[in-house]
């Protein structure tokens, strides 16, 4: 039975190339110049467009993967407060969050009055701020700040809901009991991940709720569980009825890439050679400051669309090449904010501190907004 860890080179590599994938879906999506640059690559940029989000599915799992790993890894809670857990989890995602969004509003300042195009955020407002910063901008109907950062608010939804599952089991009676090498939490993921897979992932007006998505989420933490199992069998087989399922019912390219990913991870894993492979360095390093980059990539990329558009909005070419440019810069601020931010975090305390102290700074850059 292979050990259990929460990091390894091939999970971080996983994780840089969905990365790569939703930061050039991005460039391609906002303009301009993925626009100007279209007549050099139409079907790339049309793939880009239209299917780099798909990715998202990849993180999804990963996300579940790694929560089975924190929450329950042999199938029991190990945490002791529902409260205690899902807040660590806030002030984990959250500090790096707030010093972006700090980013993408002074960014968004910076061009707002010489480059007139939808992909330039508008002046926020208080109301708008707030939302954001707490993670609740969807659920209150306010507009994102910065492109993605649905995921982050979606992220902590999934690590909530997993966590309560988590408690839930253990407050009701027999939970110590095992039926078919199954605990009655695990019990309770899989039939959240059902009803998600076969139900609520159907309904589009739920995307801004976690029911949404735990399909994807569930299937990453069964493919966790089915990598320390002395036997993965069934396992396995548990996932392929879930997404197969789920897809005679209602086939949906972003399912079966969450299906693809799990039994991967499954198979990668449990595989001796690829489970000690060291990996490809740059990839594993992107894969440790991947959620670094993927918060700051749209204030880097939007930065540059207004420079580049402006003075060469006739040249393809050029155009193509700033995408290019984009992407490095992308890579070179999220280094920093992971090193700067995301991993210098000693306490919780010291974490929402310094959030709020963010904030404060996010609202001063904010003047003029529309106070609301």
């Amino acid at each position: 039975m292979p050990p259990a860890s929460s990091r390894t080179p091939l999970i971080d590599m996983v994780k840089a190339m969905a990365c790569i994938a939703i930061v050039w879906h991005h460039l391609a999506f906002y303009g301009p110049m993925s626009d100007i640059a279209y007549p050099l690559a139409p079907v790339l940029m049309a793939w880009l467009y239209d299917h780099g989000r798909v990715a998202v599915q990849v993180f999804l799992v990963v996300a579940g993967y790694l929560a089975a790993h924190s929450l329950a890894p042999e199938g029991v809670a190990r945490f002791s407060h529902w409260g205690g857990a899902v807040g660590k989890r806030f002030v984990r995602l959250a500090v790096p969050y707030a010093a972006a969004l700090l980013l993408t509003v002074a960014v968004s300042a910076l061009v707002r009055p010489w480059m007139d195009h939808p992909s330039v955020p508008a002046a926020p407002t208080f109301t708008q701020l707030v939302a954001n910063t707490l993670l609740l901008q969807d659920l209150v109907g306010e507009e994102a700040l910065s492109a993605g950062v649905w995921y982050v608010a979606i992220d902590l939804q999934l690590f909530a809901l997993s966590a309560l599952i988590w408690s839930a089991a253990r407050l009701i009676p027999g939970t110590h009991i095992w039926w078919f090498n199954v605990s009655l939490g695990q019990g309770l993921v899989v039939a959240a991940t059902a009803a998600s897979l076969w139900v609520f992932n159907r309904m589009p007006w739920l995307d801004a709720w976690a029911v949404y998505f735990f399909g994807a989420y569930g299937l990453g933490m069964l493919s966790f569980w089915a990598v320390q199992a002395v036997r993965a069998q069934g396992w396995v087989a548990l996932m392929l009825l879930l997404g197969g399922v789920a897809l005679v019912i209602d086939y949906r390219s972003r399912i079966l890439v969450a299906l693809l990913t799990s039994l991967g991870l499954v198979w990668a894993l449990r595989s001796p050679w690829l489970r000690n492979w060291q990996g490809v360095r740059p990839l594993v390093l992107l894969g440790q400051m991947s959620y670094s980059v993927f918060l700051v990539h749209f204030a880097v990329c939007l930065l540059v669309n207004a420079v580049v558009s402006t003075l060469w909005n006739a040249s393809p070419a050029l155009n193509a090449l700033g995408m290019l440019v984009a992407f490095v810069l992308s890579l070179a601020m999220g280094r920093l904010l992971y090193w700067g931010v995301e991993r210098r975090v000693p306490t919780w305390r010291t974490a929402l501190r310094w959030q709020c102290g963010l904030i404060g700074a996010g609202l001063l850059l904010a003047v003029p907004v529309q106070w609301v």
